[in-house]
């Protein structure tokens, strides 16, 4: 029965992957599947993006993560992570996406948009990268808006206006000035983010203070034309031309989709699944939650270097039951 697993493990992100390695040392039949590409959350981060981490904490299964600088860049992060699955010869399924989960006599039957597959266990490592906070302004859905900055090049000498002031954010308004864009931020605070890596929020500050970097601070987008964008500004509404806009507004977890299975959630804005710390079951057994997923709204209290303990206690529990 080659579509029977011990666990199914939703997410191919490094925290599905540290899952998969612990398995697969305990001698569980896995199966990742993930609806995008291997390290899906880390593809679509921009082209010449730097962690604010160091490399050994991106590491997962006692696998060396070797960089050129303390800290690595998104490059050496996908290589790190196709050669650990290339190492460990990880059961993955890529582009494809999980449409259902059932639980039929103590077994989950898991349906994709390619596949049915029974399991004992299922692990949820699907992280918060998928889903864009919208600005919910007329003219959003025009093709001249991303949620999704990649290269600085395809701006150059371009009207360009970014959205928001966290890493994101500045890191688009920094790369896109350098590549000749008359660049505008937009920042629905009082300052640039405090978060900012602290060797860039000097730089875009600095950009701003001269002018080369325009910011309006205490605003937001009112509306996207083709060729213009309104600004709510304190001082009132004001238009500008514009060819691009980016829209680092932030990203949220698919909670949806851990209601439609059953599992519970806080009832307040955090939205936070429940959860046993010690082993991270859930309230339907059988079902694990990993990774950034587990903090619900909360997105910026679990990163892969404090999850990784995850796969360890999930799969002990899951060994435990087996």
């Amino acid at each position: 029965m080659k579509n029977l697993f011990d666990v199914i493990i939703i997410g191919g992100g490094p925290i599905g992957l540290a899952c998969a390695l612990e398995a697969n040392q305990k001698g569980l039949q896995y199966l990742i599947i993930e609806k995008g590409a291997l390290v899906n959350s880390l593809y679509n981060y921009p082209v010449n993006m730097t962690f604010f981490s160091t490399s050994e904490k991106l590491e997962i299964g006692g696998v060396p993560f070797v960089s050129n600088n303390i800290k690595p860049t998104r490059n050496e992060s996908l290589e790190y992570y196709r050669r650990v699955t290339i190492a460990a010869n990880i059961n993955i399924h890529l582009f494809e996406e999980v449409t259902g989960i059932k639980n039929i006599n103590n077994h989950f039957e898991v349906t994709t948009n390619k596949e049915n597959y029974t399991a004992a266990n299922i692990i949820i490592a699907t992280g918060f990268y998928d889903l864009p906070f919208l600005l919910n302004v007329p003219g959003e859905e025009l093709p001249k808006l991303t949620h999704y900055y990649k290269d600085p090049h395809f701006y150059a000498f371009q009207n360009v206006l970014v959205v928001g002031a966290s890493n994101s954010a500045v890191d688009a308004a920094l790369e896109t000035y350098r590549k000749g864009a008359n660049v505008t931020m937009v920042i629905r605070d009082k300052e640039v983010g405090e978060r900012v890596k602290y060797w860039v929020r000097p730089d875009i500050i600095n950009r701003i203070k001269e002018g080369s970097i325009k910011a309006y601070f205490n605003s937001s987008i009112a509306a996207i034309r083709e060729k213009e964008v309104d600004i709510a500004t304190p001082e009132g509404l004001v238009t500008i031309d514009n060819n691009w806009v980016i829209a680092m507004t932030g990203y949220q977890p698919n909670l949806s989709f851990l209601e439609k299975i059953g599992i519970q959630l806080s009832g307040d804005e955090i939205r936070k699944p429940f959860y046993d710390n010690a082993t991270h079951e859930t309230n339907i057994k059988g079902i694990y939650l990993a990774g950034v997923i587990c903090g619900g709204m909360d997105t910026h209290s679990l990163f892969i270097e404090n999850s990784r303990e995850h796969a360890v206690k999930i799969i002990d529990n899951i060994q435990l039951n087996t």
